[in-house]
């Protein structure tokens, strides 16, 4: 019994990382960080031939659980978006928030130094200017199967960098709203382009991710908190809470909730 409630609980949280991946400023390789499968996930990515016995086991039910939060929630996530932005990107700020005490013990695992808090220093300030200056970005692109590459390439990206939000990437340039409309609608044309633009970030960059984790455990995942810190708080909708009193309050109710959430998910965590 208590195997299958650990494999529902492991599809569950795949599920909101899915979901996490697709959010608007919210990055799937954060919430696979807080639920601490990004390591073990990196393990696989980097050699998934030599560690499919050892790793997919664990690994399954969060991938079949991303699989049905990203592919299942598409078109519905559009239309919650478009209705309510603001309190669906609050609950998910609050599931952040409420993990991170155990992201920042993981973080710890061995120890911290000085070159420690100066990775994560530097990660807040990397990811803050980059993100920052990616919101100042107006560019309009007509989307085809380059472009859907590209997509790709982010999604991918936005798994291995935690922090890095693909639709934080995508929005600016027009493409997030097509990407995600023909990921809603099965479209080949845009599933196909977008799948090959994945594997191969997958397959040229997790090695490497993998590599520093073995080699430099506390600093890479300190730039990691670092990076969570920093894309967090640019995904919080500052200007909802300043709207209204009714629209400060509805947030606040989600920002907590998620908070609350992810108590509940950190203390029941059978992993």
């Amino acid at each position: 019994m208590k195997k299958i409630v650990k494999v529902l609980f492991g599809v569950l949280q795949g599920a909101i990382i899915g979901l996490g991946a697709v959010l608007p400023g919210i990055s799937g390789g954060v919430l696979s960080v807080v639920f601490g499968i990004y390591k073990p996930a990196m393990e696989f990515l980097s050699d998934p031939v030599r560690r499919f016995k050892t790793h997919m086991p664990k690994l399954f039910p969060y991938f079949l659980g991303y699989v049905i939060g990203f592919m299942g929630v598409a078109n519905i996530l559009a239309f919650f978006l478009e209705k309510y932005p603001a309190p669906s990107i609050c609950l998910f700020v609050g599931l952040i928030v409420g993990m991170f005490p155990s992201l920042w013990r993981e973080a710890g695992l061995h120890g911290r130094k000085s070159s420690s808090f100066i990775s994560m220093l530097t990660a807040i300030l990397v990811i803050f200017t980059l993100l920052f200056l990616l919101k100042q970005t107006s560019a309009v692109i007509e989307p085809d199967f380059i472009w859907y590459l590209f997509c790709g390439f982010c999604l991918a990206l936005s798994i291995i960098a935690p922090g890095m939000s693909f639709s934080t990437l995508l929005m600016p340039m027009g493409l997030y709203a097509p990407f995600v409309e023909g990921i809603g609608h099965m479209s080949l044309e845009v599933l196909i382009p977008a799948g090959i633009g994945g594997l191969i970030t997958i397959a040229c960059l997790s090695k490497t991710v993998n590599s520093l984790f073995d080699r430099y455990y506390s600093v890479t995942f300190h730039a990691i908190v670092g990076t969570v810190v920093a894309a967090t708080f640019m995904t919080i909708p500052f200007e909802s809470f300043r709207s209204s009193t009714a629209s400060c309050l509805i947030n606040v109710f989600f920002l907590a909730a998620g908070v609350f959430i992810a108590a509940l998910i950190d203390k029941m965590n059978f992993s």
